[in-house]
C-alpha cells in the first residue's frame, strides 16, 4: 500500500504495518488457564533414568505367606512424626498384602544383592522360594539386607494417585547399617558408589 504523499514525492512505496490483532478475551472468572499437554510415559521414564536412586524390597504378608517387590520410589516424608512413603502400582500383589496386613517392611539392598533386586522385580510365582529371611511381627525381612538395614512400619494412610497408591507408614523398628555398600540404580543399570 502506498500513501498519497509518497506518490507525489516520487518516493518508493511505504509499507503500513498491519493493525495489532485484537487482544484475546480474558478468561472467565474461575476458569483454569490452558496448560500444555503432559509428556508421554516413555519420555518421563527416560527423564527419570537420570535420577540415581537406592534399591529396596518392600515386603508384607498375604494369607500367611510372605510377598514383596522391588522399589526405588521410596523416601522419608517427615521426622516429626517419623513417616516413610513407598509408591506401588494399584495392581501390585504387595500392595494388596500391605492393605490387608496393615503393615510392611522396607529392606535396603546391598550392591551384592542385585540378584534379589531382579528377582523381586520380575519373578513370577513365589518370589521368596529359596530366599533366606526371618520374620519380625509377622512381616518378612530379608537376611543380609545392606548389613540389616531395615524398617518395619504400620500403615497410616493410603493415597490413590493415577495408577499407583502412595503408602505412608509409621516405622516402629529401624535398624541402620554402619558400613553400607548400597545398591544404586542409574540410567537403567546398577552402579557402585565411590567416595567423592
Amino acid at each position: 500500500m502506498t500513501t498519497t504523499a509518497s506518490r507525489r514525492a516520487g518516493v518508493g512505496a511505504v509499507r503500513v504495518p498491519p493493525a495489532d490483532p485484537a487482544p484475546a478475551a480474558p478468561p472467565s472468572p474461575g476458569a483454569e488457564p490452558a496448560r500444555p499437554a503432559p509428556v508421554s510415559g516413555p519420555e518421563l521414564r527416560e527423564f527419570m533414568r537420570n535420577w540415581a536412586t537406592g534399591v529396596a524390597v518392600v515386603t508384607s504378608r498375604l494369607a500367611g505367606r510372605p510377598v514383596g517387590c522391588t522399589v526405588n520410589a521410596f523416601t522419608s516424608v517427615s521426622l516429626l512424626p517419623p513417616l516413610l512413603l513407598v509408591s506401588l502400582a494399584r495392581t501390585s500383589r504387595t500392595l494388596a498384602a500391605i492393605t490387608a496386613e496393615g503393615g510392611f517392611a522396607v529392606n535396603l539392598l546391598d550392591r551384592r544383592q542385585r540378584d534379589l533386586a531382579d528377582r523381586f522385580a520380575t519373578a513370577a510365582g513365589d518370589r521368596f522360594a529359596g530366599v533366606a529371611h526371618r520374620t519380625v511381627d509377622g512381616l518378612p525381612l530379608l537376611d543380609g539386607a545392606m548389613a540389616v538395614a531395615v524398617a518395619v512400619c504400620t500403615v497410616t494412610q493410603l493415597i490413590g494417585v493415577a495408577d499407583h497408591t502412595l503408602v505412608l507408614g509409621s516405622p516402629y523398628r529401624c535398624q541402620a547399617a554402619d558400613d553400607a555398600d548400597p545398591a544404586v540404580f542409574f540410567g537403567g543399570h546398577y552402579r557402585t558408589v565411590s567416595p567423592a
